[in-house]
């Protein structure tokens, strides 16, 4: 059962991961909620893991003309030293902490996500119909609620 556990999770992960939302989203919750991995060895399994996830996914993605290496190249020094005061940081502290940061992060970025599609999913629905004044767009979204 572990077994098939370890290859589900790769599975996700992988899928989440080759779509660059970030397959350690869904991989380092799994491993250290179901498998009960402590979560810096599940941070390092999805360092080690990235690695020919990344290497498959970016070659898909420069063939799709996906890349911008201008941007990439204006991010990657900065992502390159913060990854290392990151991996510092990361031996430094409690694997509970880390795991209560992680899971903080997470859920700030999860209910950015929701609020966003929430704003987006409102914005349609009244665009939509047929009102054409703001007062009548703000009566609807409050009829809404």
């Amino acid at each position: 059962m572990q077994y098939f556990l370890y290859v589900l999770f790769g599975l996700l992960g992988g899928l989440i991961g080759g779509m660059g939302m970030g397959g350690g989203t869904i991989l380092i919750p799994l491993l250290t909620l179901f498998l009960n991995i402590p979560q810096l060895q599940a941070q390092t399994i999805n360092l080690i893991s990235f690695i020919p996830m990344a290497i498959v996914s970016l070659v898909i993605h420069i063939k799709n003309k996906l890349v911008d290496f201008g941007a990439l190249l204006k991010v990657l020094p900065f992502a390159l030293t913060f990854s290392i005061i990151g991996s510092i940081f990361a031996l430094k502290i409690n694997s509970n902490i880390l795991r209560t940061i992680f899971g903080v992060f997470m859920l700030l970025i999860g209910s950015f996500f929701m609020l966003k599609s929430l704003k987006n999913y409102f914005f349609k629905y009244i665009s939509s119909h047929k009102y054409t004044n703001t007062l009548s767009k703000i009566k609807l979204l409050v009829r809404l609620k």
